[in-house]
């Protein structure tokens, strides 16, 4: 049941105790996908254990009809998630050479930002990214986004 003053099935921007909504690892501030009041919380899709990526590698996750989702893993054990698509040609980003919290494509050099997807540098453009949460070791994906995002991006 929605608070007084708040219509039903509206969506809330941050939990009670004023933090945003949304798994750990997001920037301070930065909202994700809003839930209704009452709705389920998000399914997760666990798609590897953490010793399944190696250190400063990646894993490449196949979709149907989609384009794949590149798993990146730091050195700090951080783990990211990207469309496997560099948006400079389209190169497979999940081949790239990880280091710090960027991705080097391997067609044309590119250093792509794994937290936010976007190309570093002088050069321009972003990949779409994905939310991944680590649960007692395994990597897991927010299944709504694997179903929804970035679906008419095909592999390159």
């Amino acid at each position: 049941m929605s608070p007084p003053g708040r219509p039903k099935g509206e969506l809330r921007s941050a939990q009670r105790d004023g933090s945003p909504i949304g798994p750990p690892g997001r920037p301070k501030g930065e909202l994700r996908r809003l839930q209704p009041e009452g709705s389920p919380v998000n399914a997760w899709n666990t798609v590897c254990r953490l010793e399944d990526i190696p250190r400063l590698g990646a894993r490449r996750v196949a979709r149907a009809g989609a384009g794949a989702v590149a798993v990146f893993r730091t050195a700090d054990d951080r783990v990211f998630a990207l469309l496997d698509r560099c948006p400079h040609k389209g190169g497979p980003l999940s081949q790239g050479i990880v280091f710090g919290d960027g991705v080097a494509c391997p067609l044309h050099n590119w250093t792509i930002g794994l937290p936010d997807g976007c190309a570093r540098g002088a050069d321009a453009g972003c990949t779409p990214r994905f939310a991944v949460r680590l649960a007692d070791g395994a990597v897991q994906l927010d299944a709504d986004e694997l179903r929804s995002l970035a679906v008419d991006v095909t592999a390159g």
